[in-house]
This record gives structure tokens, sequence and C-alpha cells, in this order.
């Protein structure tokens, strides 16, 4: 059976390990790449037509390309307002912190890919909750759609938000699943004490 973390003791045990695994250089800067790397998909995905017209193509010089990209960003252009912007780096920054651990959990302990479906499941999720309604609950009403699910989704109480929580939680989850089965002691240089 598949546990979730409903004990203060789940929540230390997930805290502890990510600490301890992006604590080493190598998963730190992974950690760190996969979250920008997250937002940056987020954001550009959002304005592909801005981002091929302005940043990759145009007459405008590279400083103000740049400058148009950043401004994309959440808290630094005006495009998300403040609970998106913060449920975007939370997206971005578990999703960096997931990779982190994944890989780590992959290359120490000789797992599958096949085992670490729910890192997959989450960044799914985290990038149809980057965007909005239009964006996240269109694409997911045409994917349910297939199975007879009506358009009722696009009157979502939260806009669309409803991704980017879905999002956080199965990262969250994810985490602690790769932080339960990384449990038990020193198995090939795993960080965590029992």
């Amino acid at each position: 059976m598949i546990g979730l973390p409903t004990a203060a003791s789940d929540w230390r045990l997930m805290a502890r390990t990510a600490r301890l695994v992006v604590r080493s250089p190598v998963y730190a800067v992974l950690a760190v790449a996969a979250a920008l790397a997250a937002l940056t998909l987020f954001v550009t995905s959002l304005n592909v037509s801005l981002v091929n017209d302005l940043v990759l193509g145009g007459p405008l010089p590279l400083a103000d390309r740049l400058a148009v990209l950043l401004e994309l960003y959440p808290f630094v252009g005006t495009f998300f307002d403040p609970l998106q912007g913060v449920l975007l780096l939370a997206v971005a920054a578990l999703t960096g912190v997931d990779v982190a651990m994944a890989v780590y959990h992959f290359r120490e302990h000789g797992v599958s890919i096949r085992d670490g479906g729910a890192s997959a499941a989450g960044v799914v999720l985290g990038t149809l909750g980057a965007g909005c309604a239009a964006c996240g609950s269109a694409v997911l009403v045409g994917l349910l759609s297939l199975f007879g699910v009506s358009t009722s989704l696009l009157f979502l109480p939260l806009d669309g938000l409803e991704f980017a929580v879905g999002g956080v939680v199965v990262l969250t989850l994810s985490i602690y699943w790769l932080a339960d089965g990384m449990r038990g002691g020193e198995v090939n240089g795993c960080p965590v004490n029992v």
C-alpha cells in the first residue's frame, strides 16, 4: 500500500532527505537548473508568439530581448498575480527538488525509470498548472473529453489554479515517496539515517 505523508515525522523525513540530497553541490546545481528550466518552460509556453516574435526573432537588440524574456517571470513582470506567481514558483521549486531526488535515487539505488512514475506525473500536472484556466483546463478538457467529461471543467472555482495546486500535491507526494524509498540506512550512500 502506498503511504501518504500524514504525520509530522513524514514531513520531517521529506525535508531532511531533500535537504541532505541537495546539500551535495552536484544535486544542488541539478535542482536549481531543473527549477529554472521548469519555470522558463512554464512562462514561455504561455507566451509562445511573444517569445517567437520578440525574443527569438525580430529586430530587437539582445539586451532588449533578454529584458522582454525577464518580464515574463513571476514577480518581475505583471503577467501573473501574486497567488499565481507563488504557485508557479512553488511548482518550479518542487520540480527541481523532485528531479534532484529522483536522479539521486536512480543513480545511487539502481531504481528503474518505471518505478519513478509519480515524479513524471507531478511534472506533467505542474506544467498544466502553470497556465491559466484557458490553457490548463482547455488542454485537460480536450484530453478528458475522450472519456466523456464535459466542458464543465472550464468553470473551475479557482480559475484554473486547481492544476497548479494539483501539481504541488503530486510533486509533494513524489518527494515523500522518494524520501520514504531512500529510508533504511546506508544503501549505496543513501544520506538518510534511520
